[in-house]
Protein backbone atom coordinates (compact mmCIF):
# COMPACT_ATOMS: atom_id res chain seq x y z
CA UNK A 1 0.00 0.00 0.00
CA UNK A 2 3.06 2.71 0.86
CA UNK A 3 4.27 1.69 -2.78
CA UNK A 4 1.39 2.43 -4.45
CA UNK A 5 0.70 5.78 -2.48
CA UNK A 6 4.67 6.72 -2.98
CA UNK A 7 3.84 6.30 -7.09
CA UNK A 8 0.81 8.32 -6.59
CA UNK A 9 2.91 11.36 -5.23
CA UNK A 10 5.73 10.48 -7.51
CA UNK A 11 2.98 10.64 -10.41
CA UNK A 12 1.48 13.79 -9.06
CA UNK A 13 4.43 16.10 -8.73
CA UNK A 14 5.76 14.85 -12.41
CA UNK A 15 2.01 16.06 -13.46
CA UNK A 16 2.65 19.68 -11.66
CA UNK A 17 6.02 19.78 -13.35
CA UNK A 18 4.62 18.88 -16.67
CA UNK A 19 2.12 21.53 -16.24
CA UNK A 20 4.40 23.93 -15.11
CA UNK A 21 6.61 23.33 -18.37
CA UNK A 22 3.88 23.71 -20.48
CA UNK A 23 2.75 27.31 -18.66
CA UNK A 24 6.20 28.20 -19.47
CA UNK A 25 6.05 27.88 -22.94
CA UNK A 26 3.36 30.87 -23.57
CA UNK A 27 4.57 33.62 -24.91
CA UNK A 28 8.06 32.43 -25.18
CA UNK A 29 10.11 32.57 -28.65
CA UNK A 30 9.44 29.04 -29.00
CA UNK A 31 5.38 29.59 -29.46
CA UNK A 32 6.37 32.85 -31.17
CA UNK A 33 8.36 31.20 -34.10
CA UNK A 34 5.06 28.27 -34.28
CA UNK A 35 2.72 31.60 -34.67
CA UNK A 36 0.14 29.14 -32.51
CA UNK A 37 -3.75 30.52 -32.99
CA UNK A 38 -5.05 32.13 -30.31
CA UNK A 39 -6.17 29.10 -27.48
CA UNK A 40 -3.66 26.82 -29.07
CA UNK A 41 -1.56 24.89 -26.21
CA UNK A 42 1.77 23.03 -26.44
CA UNK A 43 1.57 19.58 -25.62
CA UNK A 44 4.38 18.24 -25.74
CA UNK A 45 8.06 18.70 -27.70
CA UNK A 46 10.74 16.35 -28.95
CA UNK A 47 13.59 16.56 -31.37
CA UNK A 48 15.59 19.45 -29.37
CA UNK A 49 18.38 17.29 -27.63
CA UNK A 50 20.77 16.25 -30.47
CA UNK A 51 21.30 12.81 -29.08
CA UNK A 52 17.36 12.40 -29.76
CA UNK A 53 16.66 13.83 -32.87
CA UNK A 54 12.95 13.44 -34.83
CA UNK A 55 13.95 12.80 -38.89
CA UNK A 56 11.33 13.51 -41.26
CA UNK A 57 11.79 11.37 -44.37
CA UNK A 58 11.09 12.49 -47.60
CA UNK A 59 11.89 10.47 -50.14
CA UNK A 60 15.17 8.24 -50.05
CA UNK A 61 16.30 11.34 -47.83
CA UNK A 62 16.00 12.06 -43.82
CA UNK A 63 16.24 15.53 -41.88
CA UNK A 64 16.37 15.99 -38.47
CA UNK A 65 14.25 18.38 -36.49
CA UNK A 66 12.10 19.57 -34.20
CA UNK A 67 8.51 18.17 -33.47
CA UNK A 68 5.69 19.58 -31.60
CA UNK A 69 2.22 18.68 -30.98
CA UNK A 70 -0.66 21.00 -29.78
CA UNK A 71 -3.95 20.93 -29.10
CA UNK A 72 -4.56 21.80 -32.68
CA UNK A 73 -1.80 21.10 -35.46
CA UNK A 74 1.55 19.23 -35.65
CA UNK A 75 4.24 21.15 -36.22
CA UNK A 76 7.66 20.35 -37.60
CA UNK A 77 10.61 23.01 -37.80
CA UNK A 78 13.76 21.11 -39.75
CA UNK A 79 17.44 21.95 -38.62
CA UNK A 80 18.71 24.54 -40.37
CA UNK A 81 22.51 26.20 -40.31
CA UNK A 82 22.10 27.22 -36.52
CA UNK A 83 18.43 28.01 -36.01
CA UNK A 84 15.37 25.93 -37.11
CA UNK A 85 13.62 26.94 -40.74
CA UNK A 86 10.36 27.50 -41.22
CA UNK A 87 7.36 25.06 -39.48
CA UNK A 88 5.28 22.53 -41.61
CA UNK A 89 1.61 22.93 -39.95
CA UNK A 90 -0.14 19.73 -40.53
CA UNK A 91 -3.83 20.17 -39.48
CA UNK A 92 -5.50 17.90 -37.31
CA UNK A 93 -8.40 19.56 -35.98
CA UNK A 94 -10.11 19.83 -39.62
CA UNK A 95 -12.24 17.04 -41.75
CA UNK A 96 -8.94 16.15 -44.17
CA UNK A 97 -9.43 12.00 -43.97
CA UNK A 98 -6.51 12.04 -42.16
CA UNK A 99 -4.87 8.82 -41.62
CA UNK A 100 -1.99 8.18 -38.71
CA UNK A 101 -0.73 4.64 -37.67
CA UNK A 102 2.88 3.11 -37.14
CA UNK A 103 5.43 2.78 -39.76
CA UNK A 104 8.88 1.32 -40.43
CA UNK A 105 11.38 3.16 -42.27
CA UNK A 106 15.26 3.23 -42.28
CA UNK A 107 18.11 4.44 -44.75
CA UNK A 108 17.53 5.38 -48.32
CA UNK A 109 14.17 4.17 -47.91
CA UNK A 110 14.18 0.60 -46.91
CA UNK A 111 12.03 -0.54 -44.15
CA UNK A 112 14.01 -1.86 -41.48
CA UNK A 113 13.39 -0.04 -38.24
CA UNK A 114 9.56 -0.06 -36.29
CA UNK A 115 9.75 3.19 -35.08
CA UNK A 116 8.12 5.88 -37.40
CA UNK A 117 4.94 7.63 -37.16
CA UNK A 118 3.14 8.05 -41.18
CA UNK A 119 0.90 10.78 -41.27
CA UNK A 120 -1.20 11.13 -44.20
CA UNK A 121 -3.58 13.65 -45.53
CA UNK A 122 -5.75 15.14 -48.52
CA UNK A 123 -3.79 18.04 -48.07
CA UNK A 124 -0.11 16.79 -48.92
CA UNK A 125 0.49 14.77 -52.11
CA UNK A 126 2.45 12.14 -50.45
CA UNK A 127 3.03 11.16 -46.47
CA UNK A 128 4.89 12.38 -44.08
CA UNK A 129 6.96 9.61 -42.16
CA UNK A 130 8.81 11.12 -38.90
CA UNK A 131 11.20 8.24 -36.88
CA UNK A 132 11.71 8.22 -33.23
CA UNK A 133 15.53 6.66 -33.22
CA UNK A 134 16.44 5.27 -30.24
CA UNK A 135 18.57 1.94 -29.17
CA UNK A 136 16.25 -0.16 -27.79
CA UNK A 137 12.09 -0.75 -28.50
CA UNK A 138 9.75 1.89 -30.13
CA UNK A 139 9.00 3.27 -26.35
CA UNK A 140 8.95 7.23 -27.82
CA UNK A 141 7.22 6.01 -31.63
CA UNK A 142 3.99 4.66 -29.63
CA UNK A 143 4.07 7.46 -26.93
CA UNK A 144 3.88 10.03 -30.12
CA UNK A 145 1.71 8.08 -31.72
CA UNK A 146 -0.72 8.03 -28.87
CA UNK A 147 -0.86 11.60 -28.29
CA UNK A 148 -1.56 11.99 -31.77
CA UNK A 149 -4.45 10.15 -32.32
CA UNK A 150 -6.18 11.30 -29.03
CA UNK A 151 -6.13 14.88 -30.52
CA UNK A 152 -7.33 13.80 -33.86
CA UNK A 153 -10.07 11.59 -32.03
CA UNK A 154 -10.46 14.02 -30.30
CA UNK A 155 -11.44 16.46 -32.97
CA UNK A 156 -13.52 13.78 -34.70
CA UNK A 157 -15.73 13.75 -31.64
CA UNK A 158 -16.26 17.70 -31.94
CA UNK A 159 -16.93 17.40 -35.65
CA UNK A 160 -19.44 14.28 -35.28
CA UNK A 161 -21.66 15.75 -32.95
CA UNK A 162 -21.09 19.51 -33.87
CA UNK A 163 -19.79 20.69 -30.73
CA UNK A 164 -19.95 24.26 -29.61
CA UNK A 165 -19.02 27.52 -27.35
CA UNK A 166 -18.50 26.01 -23.07
CA UNK A 167 -19.08 22.11 -24.31
CA UNK A 168 -16.24 22.09 -27.07
CA UNK A 169 -13.82 24.23 -24.80
CA UNK A 170 -14.59 21.25 -22.08
CA UNK A 171 -13.63 18.74 -24.79
CA UNK A 172 -10.64 20.23 -25.76
CA UNK A 173 -9.63 20.81 -21.92
CA UNK A 174 -10.40 16.96 -21.37
CA UNK A 175 -8.26 15.84 -23.62
CA UNK A 176 -5.09 18.36 -22.73
CA UNK A 177 -5.57 17.19 -18.89
CA UNK A 178 -5.05 13.58 -20.71
CA UNK A 179 -1.96 14.10 -22.67
CA UNK A 180 -0.61 15.86 -19.68
CA UNK A 181 -1.13 12.66 -17.11
CA UNK A 182 0.20 10.52 -19.98
CA UNK A 183 3.61 12.62 -20.04
CA UNK A 184 3.55 12.16 -16.17
CA UNK A 185 3.52 8.85 -16.05
CA UNK A 186 5.49 8.40 -18.75
CA UNK A 187 7.89 10.35 -17.11
CA UNK A 188 7.02 8.13 -13.71
CA UNK A 189 7.89 4.83 -14.88
CA UNK A 190 10.07 5.76 -17.75
CA UNK A 191 8.50 3.64 -20.64
CA UNK A 192 4.91 4.10 -22.49
CA UNK A 193 2.26 3.72 -19.41
CA UNK A 194 0.22 0.97 -22.02
CA UNK A 195 -1.59 0.26 -18.68
CA UNK A 196 -2.93 3.44 -18.16
CA UNK A 197 -5.55 3.26 -20.57
CA UNK A 198 -7.78 5.93 -18.75
CA UNK A 199 -5.60 8.55 -19.53
CA UNK A 200 -6.61 9.19 -23.10
CA UNK A 201 -10.22 9.05 -22.85
CA UNK A 202 -10.90 9.46 -26.63
CA UNK A 203 -8.21 6.46 -27.93
CA UNK A 204 -10.16 4.46 -25.39
CA UNK A 205 -13.48 4.71 -26.87
CA UNK A 206 -11.92 3.55 -30.38
CA UNK A 207 -10.64 0.37 -28.80
CA UNK A 208 -13.59 -0.49 -26.61
CA UNK A 209 -16.67 -2.24 -27.39
CA UNK A 210 -19.39 0.48 -27.87
CA UNK A 211 -17.01 3.16 -27.46
CA UNK A 212 -19.67 5.02 -29.96
CA UNK A 213 -22.56 4.40 -26.86
CA UNK A 214 -19.61 6.43 -24.60
CA UNK A 215 -19.16 8.98 -26.72
CA UNK A 216 -23.12 9.49 -27.21
CA UNK A 217 -23.34 9.23 -23.40
CA UNK A 218 -20.55 11.82 -23.22
CA UNK A 219 -21.84 14.27 -25.60
CA UNK A 220 -25.73 14.25 -23.71
CA UNK A 221 -23.59 14.84 -20.34
CA UNK A 222 -21.71 17.87 -22.14
CA UNK A 223 -25.21 19.44 -22.96
CA UNK A 224 -25.48 19.53 -19.39
CA UNK A 225 -23.12 22.21 -18.95
CA UNK A 226 -23.42 25.69 -18.39
CA UNK A 227 -21.98 29.08 -18.50
CA UNK A 228 -24.41 30.72 -16.12
CA UNK A 229 -24.27 28.90 -12.96
CA UNK A 230 -25.83 30.77 -9.75
CA UNK A 231 -25.42 30.10 -6.15
CA UNK A 232 -28.48 30.38 -5.02
CA UNK A 233 -30.16 27.77 -8.25
CA UNK A 234 -27.69 24.66 -6.73
CA UNK A 235 -30.66 23.30 -4.57
CA UNK A 236 -33.12 23.06 -7.24
CA UNK A 237 -30.96 21.86 -10.01
CA UNK A 238 -29.80 18.81 -7.73
CA UNK A 239 -33.30 17.74 -7.67
CA UNK A 240 -33.89 17.84 -11.29
CA UNK A 241 -33.13 13.63 -12.83
CA UNK A 242 -30.25 15.38 -14.94
CA UNK A 243 -28.45 18.12 -12.98
CA UNK A 244 -26.59 20.75 -14.34
CA UNK A 245 -22.73 20.41 -14.33
CA UNK A 246 -19.76 22.73 -14.75
CA UNK A 247 -16.95 22.84 -16.84
CA UNK A 248 -14.21 20.87 -14.48
CA UNK A 249 -11.40 20.61 -16.83
CA UNK A 250 -11.97 23.93 -18.10
CA UNK A 251 -11.51 25.49 -14.76
CA UNK A 252 -8.69 23.27 -14.31
CA UNK A 253 -7.06 24.32 -17.09
CA UNK A 254 -8.42 28.29 -16.40
CA UNK A 255 -6.73 28.64 -12.81
CA UNK A 256 -3.93 26.86 -13.93
CA UNK A 257 -3.56 29.73 -16.78
CA UNK A 258 -3.43 27.89 -19.68
CA UNK A 259 -6.80 28.71 -20.94
CA UNK A 260 -8.81 31.53 -20.95
CA UNK A 261 -12.49 31.88 -19.17
CA UNK A 262 -14.93 33.82 -21.85
CA UNK A 263 -17.89 34.00 -19.25
CA UNK A 264 -17.58 36.32 -16.51
CA UNK A 265 -20.19 34.11 -14.32
CA UNK A 266 -17.62 31.25 -14.24
CA UNK A 267 -14.69 33.06 -12.19
CA UNK A 268 -17.42 33.40 -9.54
CA UNK A 269 -17.97 29.57 -8.93
CA UNK A 270 -14.68 28.68 -7.17
CA UNK A 271 -16.27 26.57 -5.25
CA UNK A 272 -17.56 24.10 -7.46
CA UNK A 273 -15.79 23.19 -10.42
CA UNK A 274 -17.26 19.46 -10.42
CA UNK A 275 -20.12 17.41 -11.57
CA UNK A 276 -23.45 17.67 -9.39
CA UNK A 277 -25.28 15.05 -9.87
CA UNK A 278 -28.12 12.75 -7.64
CA UNK A 279 -26.76 10.75 -5.23
CA UNK A 280 -27.59 6.85 -6.03
CA UNK A 281 -28.06 7.43 -9.40
CA UNK A 282 -26.35 6.64 -12.66
CA UNK A 283 -25.68 8.76 -15.06
CA UNK A 284 -26.30 7.33 -18.89
CA UNK A 285 -22.03 7.84 -19.16
CA UNK A 286 -21.39 5.52 -16.07
CA UNK A 287 -23.94 3.18 -17.47
CA UNK A 288 -22.51 3.15 -21.08
CA UNK A 289 -19.52 2.67 -18.77
CA UNK A 290 -20.31 0.00 -17.11
CA UNK A 291 -21.72 -2.13 -20.15
CA UNK A 292 -18.60 -1.20 -22.29
CA UNK A 293 -16.64 -2.78 -19.27
CA UNK A 294 -18.59 -6.16 -19.13
CA UNK A 295 -17.76 -6.88 -22.49
CA UNK A 296 -14.03 -5.88 -22.85
CA UNK A 297 -13.37 -8.40 -20.07
CA UNK A 298 -14.67 -10.95 -22.84
CA UNK A 299 -12.86 -9.13 -25.90
CA UNK A 300 -9.30 -9.41 -23.65
CA UNK A 301 -10.05 -12.95 -22.81
CA UNK A 302 -10.86 -13.64 -26.50
CA UNK A 303 -7.55 -12.22 -27.29
CA UNK A 304 -5.90 -13.78 -25.12
CA UNK A 305 -6.61 -16.92 -26.97
CA UNK A 306 -5.59 -15.56 -29.72
CA UNK A 307 -1.97 -15.34 -28.40
CA UNK A 308 -1.70 -18.79 -27.88
CA UNK A 309 -2.82 -19.80 -31.27
CA UNK A 310 -0.18 -17.87 -33.19
CA UNK A 311 2.34 -20.03 -34.42
CA UNK A 312 5.75 -18.83 -36.04
CA UNK A 313 7.20 -19.99 -39.20
CA UNK A 314 5.49 -19.97 -42.60
CA UNK A 315 5.22 -23.50 -43.41
CA UNK A 316 3.62 -24.15 -39.99
CA UNK A 317 1.16 -21.82 -40.81
CA UNK A 318 0.16 -23.12 -44.26
CA UNK A 319 -0.18 -26.73 -42.01
CA UNK A 320 -2.25 -25.34 -39.71
CA UNK A 321 -4.35 -23.89 -42.53
CA UNK A 322 -4.58 -26.91 -44.47
CA UNK A 323 -5.78 -29.12 -41.15
CA UNK A 324 -8.51 -26.60 -40.90
CA UNK A 325 -9.75 -26.94 -44.70
CA UNK A 326 -9.56 -30.89 -44.13
CA UNK A 327 -13.15 -30.95 -44.53
CA UNK A 328 -14.04 -28.65 -47.79
CA UNK A 329 -10.66 -30.61 -49.30
CA UNK A 330 -12.08 -33.48 -48.93
CA UNK A 331 -15.00 -32.68 -50.24
CA UNK A 332 -13.64 -31.26 -53.23
CA UNK A 333 -11.86 -34.24 -54.05
CA UNK A 334 -15.04 -36.46 -53.48
CA UNK A 335 -16.78 -34.33 -56.13
CA UNK A 336 -13.80 -34.46 -58.48
CA UNK A 337 -13.47 -38.25 -58.13
CA UNK A 338 -17.33 -38.18 -58.63
CA UNK A 339 -16.66 -35.82 -62.17
CA UNK A 340 -13.97 -38.27 -63.28
CA UNK A 341 -15.96 -41.13 -63.81
CA UNK A 342 -14.09 -43.36 -62.05
CA UNK A 343 -17.03 -45.49 -60.69
CA UNK A 344 -20.13 -44.69 -63.26
CA UNK A 345 -22.88 -46.06 -60.62
CA UNK A 346 -21.78 -43.18 -58.11
CA UNK A 347 -21.86 -40.37 -60.85
CA UNK A 348 -24.95 -41.66 -62.26
CA UNK A 349 -26.38 -41.80 -59.34
CA UNK A 350 -25.44 -38.05 -58.30
CA UNK A 351 -26.41 -36.71 -61.65
CA UNK A 352 -29.50 -38.29 -61.40
CA UNK A 353 -30.25 -36.38 -58.18
CA UNK A 354 -28.79 -33.36 -58.98
CA UNK A 355 -30.88 -33.25 -62.25
CA UNK A 356 -34.01 -33.82 -59.91
CA UNK A 357 -33.45 -31.18 -57.08
CA UNK A 358 -32.80 -28.27 -60.07
CA UNK A 359 -36.12 -29.52 -62.07
CA UNK A 360 -38.17 -29.71 -59.00
CA UNK A 361 -37.27 -26.45 -57.92
CA UNK A 362 -35.72 -27.63 -54.88
CA UNK A 363 -32.52 -26.10 -55.72
CA UNK A 364 -33.17 -22.42 -53.62
CA UNK A 365 -34.10 -24.79 -50.58
CA UNK A 366 -29.82 -25.71 -50.16
CA UNK A 367 -28.89 -22.44 -48.80
CA UNK A 368 -31.36 -22.38 -45.78
CA UNK A 369 -31.27 -25.93 -45.56
CA UNK A 370 -27.52 -25.57 -45.26
CA UNK A 371 -27.70 -23.07 -42.60
CA UNK A 372 -30.12 -24.35 -40.50
CA UNK A 373 -27.88 -27.93 -40.81
CA UNK A 374 -24.97 -25.85 -39.35
CA UNK A 375 -26.95 -24.36 -36.66
CA UNK A 376 -28.34 -27.44 -35.82
CA UNK A 377 -24.89 -28.79 -35.42
CA UNK A 378 -23.70 -25.95 -33.24
CA UNK A 379 -26.53 -26.47 -31.44
CA UNK A 380 -25.66 -30.48 -30.62
CA UNK A 381 -22.21 -29.57 -30.04
CA UNK A 382 -23.19 -27.06 -27.83
CA UNK A 383 -25.25 -29.56 -25.29
CA UNK A 384 -22.69 -32.65 -25.79
CA UNK A 385 -19.52 -30.24 -24.50
CA UNK A 386 -21.83 -28.80 -21.71
CA UNK A 387 -19.40 -26.03 -20.53
CA UNK A 388 -15.97 -27.84 -21.00
CA UNK A 389 -13.29 -25.77 -22.89
CA UNK A 390 -12.42 -27.27 -25.96
CA UNK A 391 -9.31 -29.50 -26.68
CA UNK A 392 -6.34 -29.00 -28.99
CA UNK A 393 -6.41 -29.20 -32.38
CA UNK A 394 -4.06 -31.63 -33.69
CA UNK A 395 -2.03 -30.22 -35.79
CA UNK A 396 1.35 -32.20 -37.28
CA UNK A 397 3.91 -30.06 -37.99
CA UNK A 398 6.48 -29.52 -41.36
CA UNK A 399 10.22 -30.43 -40.19
CA UNK A 400 12.18 -27.86 -38.84
CA UNK A 401 13.63 -25.67 -41.14
CA UNK A 402 16.38 -22.42 -40.45
CA UNK A 403 15.87 -18.89 -41.27
CA UNK A 404 17.61 -19.59 -44.71
CA UNK A 405 15.15 -21.92 -45.56
CA UNK A 406 12.12 -19.91 -44.68
CA UNK A 407 13.97 -17.08 -47.17
CA UNK A 408 13.96 -19.57 -49.77
CA UNK A 409 10.27 -20.72 -49.08
CA UNK A 410 9.51 -17.05 -48.99
CA UNK A 411 11.23 -16.21 -52.43
CA UNK A 412 9.71 -19.33 -54.07
CA UNK A 413 6.12 -18.11 -53.33
CA UNK A 414 7.15 -14.77 -54.26
CA UNK A 415 7.79 -15.89 -57.86
CA UNK A 416 5.09 -17.78 -57.96
CA UNK A 417 2.99 -14.81 -57.23
CA UNK A 418 4.82 -13.14 -59.42
CA UNK A 419 4.34 -15.84 -62.25
CA UNK A 420 0.38 -15.71 -61.61
CA UNK A 421 -0.23 -12.17 -61.83
CA UNK A 422 2.18 -11.93 -65.47
CA UNK A 423 -0.47 -14.72 -66.20
CA UNK A 424 -3.62 -12.90 -65.44
CA UNK A 425 -1.73 -9.69 -67.02
CA UNK A 426 -1.79 -11.06 -70.06
CA UNK A 427 -5.19 -12.57 -70.03
CA UNK A 428 -6.75 -9.30 -69.77
CA UNK A 429 -4.46 -7.88 -72.61
CA UNK A 430 -5.54 -10.30 -75.05
CA UNK A 431 -8.99 -9.42 -73.90
CA UNK A 432 -8.25 -5.94 -74.51
CA UNK A 433 -6.57 -6.56 -77.91
CA UNK A 434 -9.89 -8.58 -78.93
CA UNK A 435 -12.16 -5.78 -77.71
CA UNK A 436 -10.05 -3.53 -79.60
CA UNK A 437 -10.18 -5.74 -82.61
CA UNK A 438 -6.46 -6.16 -83.20
CA UNK A 439 -7.21 -9.54 -84.67
CA UNK A 440 -10.34 -9.44 -87.15
CA UNK A 441 -10.96 -12.87 -87.84
CA UNK A 442 -11.04 -13.98 -84.08
CA UNK A 443 -12.91 -10.88 -82.97
CA UNK A 444 -16.01 -11.78 -85.40
CA UNK A 445 -15.98 -15.40 -84.18
CA UNK A 446 -16.52 -13.58 -80.89
CA UNK A 447 -18.84 -11.41 -81.77
CA UNK A 448 -21.02 -14.76 -83.41
CA UNK A 449 -20.64 -16.06 -80.27
CA UNK A 450 -21.85 -13.21 -78.00
CA UNK A 451 -24.63 -12.61 -79.95
CA UNK A 452 -25.45 -16.15 -79.90
CA UNK A 453 -25.20 -16.29 -76.36
CA UNK A 454 -27.71 -13.23 -75.59
CA UNK A 455 -30.58 -14.99 -77.84
CA UNK A 456 -29.82 -17.89 -75.84
CA UNK A 457 -30.17 -15.88 -72.19
CA UNK A 458 -32.82 -13.92 -73.97
CA UNK A 459 -35.22 -17.12 -74.90
CA UNK A 460 -34.12 -20.02 -72.81
CA UNK A 461 -35.10 -20.07 -69.15
CA UNK A 462 -32.15 -19.86 -66.63
CA UNK A 463 -33.17 -23.30 -65.04
CA UNK A 464 -32.55 -25.14 -68.36
CA UNK A 465 -29.28 -23.20 -68.65
CA UNK A 466 -28.44 -24.43 -65.10
CA UNK A 467 -28.74 -27.79 -66.86
CA UNK A 468 -27.16 -27.67 -69.74
CA UNK A 469 -23.90 -25.86 -67.98
CA UNK A 470 -23.82 -28.77 -65.37
CA UNK A 471 -24.11 -31.38 -67.71
CA UNK A 472 -21.41 -30.21 -70.18
CA UNK A 473 -18.95 -29.94 -66.67
CA UNK A 474 -20.01 -33.42 -65.29
CA UNK A 475 -19.50 -35.19 -67.80
CA UNK A 476 -17.08 -33.78 -69.66
CA UNK A 477 -14.87 -37.17 -67.72
CA UNK A 478 -17.38 -39.01 -69.33
CA UNK A 479 -15.79 -42.44 -71.36
CA UNK A 480 -18.64 -41.52 -73.77
CA UNK A 481 -17.73 -37.61 -74.27
CA UNK A 482 -13.91 -37.94 -72.67
CA UNK A 483 -12.63 -37.91 -76.22
CA UNK A 484 -14.40 -35.27 -77.84
CA UNK A 485 -14.29 -32.89 -74.93
CA UNK A 486 -10.50 -33.48 -75.05
CA UNK A 487 -10.07 -32.37 -78.99
CA UNK A 488 -12.57 -29.28 -78.10
CA UNK A 489 -10.30 -28.50 -75.27
CA UNK A 490 -7.01 -28.42 -77.55
CA UNK A 491 -8.76 -26.43 -80.02
CA UNK A 492 -9.69 -23.58 -77.55
CA UNK A 493 -6.25 -23.70 -76.43
CA UNK A 494 -4.59 -23.32 -79.56
CA UNK A 495 -6.85 -20.55 -80.78
CA UNK A 496 -5.90 -18.66 -77.34
CA UNK A 497 -2.80 -19.19 -77.86
CA UNK A 498 -2.53 -17.51 -81.69
CA UNK A 499 -4.47 -14.39 -80.40
CA UNK A 500 -1.62 -11.26 -79.52
CA UNK A 501 -1.95 -9.35 -76.44
CA UNK A 502 -2.19 -5.13 -76.53
CA UNK A 503 0.98 -3.72 -76.07
CA UNK A 504 1.89 -2.30 -72.55
CA UNK A 505 4.33 1.14 -73.06
CA UNK A 506 5.08 2.15 -68.93
CA UNK A 507 5.50 6.16 -68.59
CA UNK A 508 8.05 7.29 -66.18
CA UNK A 509 6.54 10.69 -64.01
CA UNK A 510 9.05 13.45 -63.87
CA UNK A 511 9.22 12.97 -59.96
CA UNK A 512 10.65 9.55 -60.00
CA UNK A 513 13.14 10.05 -63.29
CA UNK A 514 14.79 12.91 -60.65
CA UNK A 515 14.98 10.05 -57.75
Amino acid sequence: MFFNVGMSCIICLLHCRVLKSAKGLIGSSFTTNLQLADGEIVLDVDGVMPTQPVLQHVGIAAWPGRLTLTNYALYFESLGVGSYDKPARYDLATDLKQVVKREMTGPLGTRLFDKAVMYKSTTITEPIFLEFPEFKGHTRRDCWLAIIREVLNMHRFIKKFNIKEIQREEVLSMAILGIFRYRAVKEAFHMAPSHFKSTLAFNLTEKLPKGDIILEALHSQLLLLHTGYQRHNTESVSNKSQAALLPASLLTLSRLGLMSLKDPYMTEEKDLSGWVVRVGVQSPLELALRESICHSGRVEAARATLDQVKVEGIDTNLAVMQALLFPLAELGKYLRFLSSWEDPFKSIMFLAVSLYVVYRGWISYMLPCSFLSIAIIMIWNKYRSKGKPLEGFQVTPPPNKNAVEQLLILQEGISQLETYVQAANIILLKLRALLLGAMPQATDLVVLYLIAMAAVFAFVPIKHLLVLAFLELFTREMPLRKYTSDRLLRRMREWWVRIPAAPVQLLRSEENKKK
